[in-house]
């Protein structure tokens, strides 16, 4: 066709050439003429190329790019990552037991203590003094009973030679168990002035760390104070308290039977190592408001890496499902339909499995309706459809770039 319509424009050209040339009537310019033979070739061309050039076939779309995982058949522990709040273990808010004043503070803030260690002096003059007294009131009436002892004893001898009466004898008897109580109430009074001397040296209770002081040498103290003198917290060991869904109380209680339930505690640090503990409380009584039991777990903190008041991200695990199927959690896809996975099949395209999700933790998601071994999309399921083709991303892409996360 194309070199056809050429040797028409030629002729034509030729022609008029010749006509013209031969009449002398007019001249075409050998340009012109030039100009007319590539227009009309570049016609033919397009003519050609449009209805009856062979066409391409069309190609189906490209295989997309996934990652893809096998669905494993085994034991899936059941891992619970909550936030929890840090507690400590006992506080102990030291307060006077008697208003006195501050004579000596013998601690610094911020200083790790143990139980008996001297935090505080008080003025005890007074009760001193008492105690004094009551020990040379003691001493006066030992005296008193030794001598009635001894006179109970003549009259004893002389009733019995019938020089005196009996009721002297009654008389000096009843003196001497008079004398007796009397004594015993002194050593009762001694004692309770040995007790009030003794509340002007307030001593730990706890072993913690101390909070700030709140009094000083001079400072007049009273029981009913509005602050105390100091806060002793107990942070080795320590406690995180947190919550989990009252779903779970029943696996969490089957598990406590079976012995401790160790859980992790990442602090706040910077340091990704968590810190390692178990659970120690649970509470008897589900909060109706938010469907949540409350749990409580000690750690050991000898590094001291969890700080009263605040918070720690703990994970624990409360059940084990066993011979379960379980899948990646990102490759179980949610439609309209509800929950399925594309499965890869033997001729390199795709299709939906509908599935049940048992449950799911941060590595697997427990599933029905897949037979071990099924091989399912993880990555890439956004562009899929059923019957896509679908190809292994290499590991090259499917690394996520250096600094992105």
């Amino acid at each position: 066709m194309k070199s056809k319509g050429i040797d028409q424009a030629k002729g034509f050209v030729e022609s008029n050439w010749s006509q013209a040339m031969g009449t002398g009537r007019s001249r075409v310019s050998p340009w012109l003429a030039l100009a007319l033979v590539v227009l009309l070739a570049g016609a033919g061309w397009f003519g050609w190329k449009t209805w009856f050039a062979p066409k391409p076939q069309a190609q189906g779309p490209a295989p997309v790019a996934v990652t893809t995982a096998l669905a494993r058949q085994g034991d899936v522990p059941l891992q619970v990552s909550v936030n929890g709040n840090v507690t400590a273990l006992s506080t102990v808010e030291v307060r006077p037991q008697v208003s006195s004043t501050v004579r000596t503070v013998h601690i610094r803030e911020g200083q790790t203590v143990k139980p008996g260690d001297l935090l505080f002096s008080l003025d005890t003059r007074m009760d001193e003094a008492n105690l004094a007294r009551a020990r040379a009131q003691l001493l006066r009436d030992q005296a008193d009973l030794a001598d009635a002892r001894r006179s109970l004893a003549r009259s004893e001898e002389l009733v019995a030679r019938n020089f005196i009466s009996r009721s002297a004898v009654d008389t000096a008897r009843a003196k001497v168990d008079a004398l007796e109580a009397t004594v015993r109430a002194d050593q009762a009074a001694i004692e309770a002035s040995r007790v009030a001397v003794s509340y002007g040296a307030i001593r730990a209770t706890i072993s913690g760390r101390t909070g700030v002081i709140n009094v000083f040498p001079g400072s007049l103290v009273l029981p009913t104070a509005a602050q105390p003198m100091v806060t002793i917290a107990q942070i080795q060991p320590i406690a995180v308290t947190f919550t989990l869904p009252e779903r779970q109380l029943a696996a969490l209680r089957d598990a406590l039977r079976s012995g401790p339930v160790p859980v992790k505690a990442q602090p706040n640090d910077g340091n990704p190592e968590p810190v390692q503990g178990r659970i120690t409380f649970v509470d008897n009584t589900v909060d109706p408001q938010y469907g949540t039991i409350r749990v409580k777990a000690q750690f050991d903190n000898e590094a001291q890496r969890l700080w009263p008041g605040t918070y720690a991200r703990v994970e624990a695990v409360v059940q084990t499902l066993t011979g379960v199927v379980s899948v990646p959690p990102q490759s179980v896809v949610t439609g309209p339909e509800g929950r399925f996975v594309y499965a890869v099949q033997a001729d390199g395209k795709v299709r939906a499995m509908p599935v049940k999700m048992l449950a799911a933790t941060a590595a697997a998601a427990v599933v029905e309706g897949v037979p071990a071994g099924t091989r399912v999309v993880v990555e890439g399921v956004q562009n899929l459809r059923p019957g896509s083709a679908v190809r292994e991303a290499s590991a090259a892409a499917a690394a996520p770039a250096p600094g992105k996360h």
